[in-house]
C-alpha cells in the first residue's frame, strides 16, 4: 500500500502487464496503419509515460506530438475540458492516432474530436491505456483498449492524484 497526500492506494496492474497491453495497443495500431505515418498525440499531462512506451515499441515510421487538456481535480472529472496547449502543425490528410492513459466519462475524447474534425484528416483513431465502460458517457468508438477497468480512482504510470504518483511504474486503486 502506499500513500499520496491523504488517500491510500492498493497495488491494481503491475508493470509487467501494463508492457504487455502496450505491446498489443502497438500491434493493433502496426497492423491498422501498414503503409502510412501516422501522427501519435499524446494527451498530457498522463500519457506521456504511455506514449513513451507505445512509441519505442511502434517499429514503423511514425511522428508524435502531444496536447494538454485539462478535466480533473482532485479524484473527481469536473465534466467541463479546456484545452490548454493546441498543435503547431497541419495535420490535413494524415491518419491521426490520439493517445490516452485514461478514458472514463469520454468528455476529453469527445472534445478532441470535435477539435480534429476541423483538420480534414485521412483518419482519426483512438487508443487508451485504460478505459472505464462504466463512466463513459460518449457514443465515440475507441479502436484501442488496453485495459478495461471499473469505476475507481487510480494512480500510477502517469496518472496522478493532486500532481503525486505519475512516476510510479505501476498502478494503485484508491483503498475503499
Amino acid at each position: 500500500m502506499i500513500q499520496l497526500h491523504d488517500k491510500h492506494f492498493v497495488p491494481f496492474i503491475s508493470a509487467a502487464e501494463i508492457d504487455a497491453a502496450i505491446g498489443r495497443l502497438v500491434k493493433q495500431a502496426e497492423e491498422d496503419l501498414k503503409g502510412d505515418i501516422p501522427v501519435f498525440i499524446g494527451v498530457l499531462n498522463g500519457s506521456f509515460m504511455v506514449v513513451s512506451d507505445f512509441v519505442k515499441k511502434y517499429s514503423l515510421p511514425c511522428e508524435v506530438s502531444f496536447v494538454k487538456m485539462s478535466s480533473y481535480e482532485g479524484t473527481a472529472s469536473t465534466n467541463s475540458v479546456k484545452q490548454l496547449i493546441g498543435l503547431s502543425k497541419s495535420l490535413e490528410g494524415r491518419s491521426v492516432v490520439i493517445i490516452e492513459d485514461i478514458v472514463d466519462t469520454g468528455n476529453t475524447v469527445a472534445e478532441l474530436k470535435k477539435i480534429f474534425e476541423g483538420h480534414n484528416l485521412k483518419q482519426l483513431k483512438i487508443a487508451t491505456l485504460f478505459f472505464k465502460p462504466e463512466a463513459y458517457k460518449q457514443d465515440i468508438k475507441l479502436d484501442y483498449i488496453g485495459f478495461e477497468i471499473p469505476d475507481k480512482f487510480i494512480v500510477g504510470y502517469g496518472l496522478d492524484y493532486d500532481e503525486l504518483g505519475r512516476n510510479l511504474p505501476e498502478v494503485y486503486q484508491l483503498k475503499e
